[in-house]
């Protein structure tokens, strides 16, 4: 049987894989700009911004319910009673809206699509530690709720929740990391109009 441990693993190696994959894009969006302008363009620039906000809301909303927990016992109400792995969905709809601070619906859709193959691998390696943890009852789970696109008619919630305030905060810390990204997307098309950076690609 596979231990704590060995998930924490599996959780380190997650988080460095996604960091070299959003390095990479990030490096690549440096020469690329959306053929969007004006009005259009800060549509697709706020809208991303709410996906940030839901994103950061959501994961703090799992956190209530997890609070460390998940290696420990089959978490099965709230965000986790319509899908097996909510904070991977609401982390895909922050990557959603960090691609769309390039102003761009391609960007946008491409980080929303890349982040969900990652997760989509990380989570087949974290369901094996659990199903040889939990056995029975997991599988069970696992038939009743989806494994990444929620089904809300699935959804009940408990009477009351434990709160472990310090993984709360810790969550919120981390979800403040995705409004980097419009201040730093503003600063490199400012680059571009400066013609510091070259655009060697537009995309809508």
């Amino acid at each position: 049987m596979k231990t704590i441990g060995d998930l924490g693993k599996y959780q380190q190696r997650r988080r460095l894989a996604i960091g070299v994959v959003i390095a990479l894009l990030v490096v690549a969006l440096l020469f690329v700009r959306s053929s969007w302008v004006g009005r259009l363009h800060e549509y697709i620039e706020s809208v991303g911004l709410s996906f940030i906000v839901a994103a950061i809301i959501g994961r703090m909303w799992c956190t209530l319910y997890i609070g460390g927990r998940k290696s420990a016992e089959i978490v099965q109400s709230g965000p986790y009673s319509v899908t097996r792995n909510p904070l991977y969905v609401f982390s895909t709809l922050g990557a959603i809206g960090i691609g769309a601070q390039t102003g761009s619906i391609i960007v946008a859709i491409g980080f929303g699509i890349l982040c969900y193959i990652a997760f989509s691998i990380v989570i087949r390696t974290e369901e094996k530690f659990l199903e040889q943890n939990f056995g029975a009852p997991y599988r069970a789970y696992c038939r009743d709720v989806p494994r990444f696109f929620p089904k809300l008619s699935n959804y009940n919630d408990d009477v009351a929740v434990t709160v472990k305030p310090d993984r709360l905060y810790r969550t919120f810390m981390d979800g403040l990391v995705f409004f980097v990204a419009y201040p730093f997307f503003e600063f490199i098309e400012y680059l571009q109009d400066q013609n510091i950076l070259p655009v060697l690609l537009h995309l809508y």
